[in-house]
């Protein structure tokens, strides 16, 4: 089992930056998948960012070169920096993670996490 908690939501103006955070506890480990989606009203999740086993990461194409997910394994913290945010940037960010055998770049893609966070809102403003 694994908790997660997300902070640092907020509204900043198009071209802003945040940086949100995530506390995990519980079975946290190098055998999980860690990473961020989102989910904007009226549409489907979508996988953000993700650091795979090992340490690699990924992201979805509408944010690369803007957001940069990284972990501080002393803090069990995961972040994500986001940095030129735009109006579509705008949704509910949750904090994940996964362990299954089966979890594939696909499963990221939608947004198919085994645990999430509760969710912290992002609204960029133009």
């Amino acid at each position: 089992q694994v908790q997660l908690v997300e902070s640092g939501g907020g509204s900043v103006q198009a071209g802003g930056s945040l940086r949100l955070s995530c506390a995990a506890s519980g079975s946290t480990g190098s055998r999980y998948y860690m990473g961020w989606f989102r989910q904007a009203p009226g549409k489907e999740r979508e996988g953000v960012a993700i650091i795979v086993k090992y340490g690699s990461t990924n992201y979805a194409d509408s944010v690369k070169g803007r957001f940069t997910i990284s972990q501080d394994n002393g803090k069990n913290t995961l972040y994500l920096q986001m940095t030129d945010l735009k109006p579509e940037d705008t949704a509910m960010y949750y904090c994940a993670a996964d362990s299954r055998p089966s979890f594939s770049l696909f499963s990221f893609l939608k947004g198919d996490f085994g645990y999430r966070g509760q969710g912290t809102q992002v609204t960029v403003s133009s």
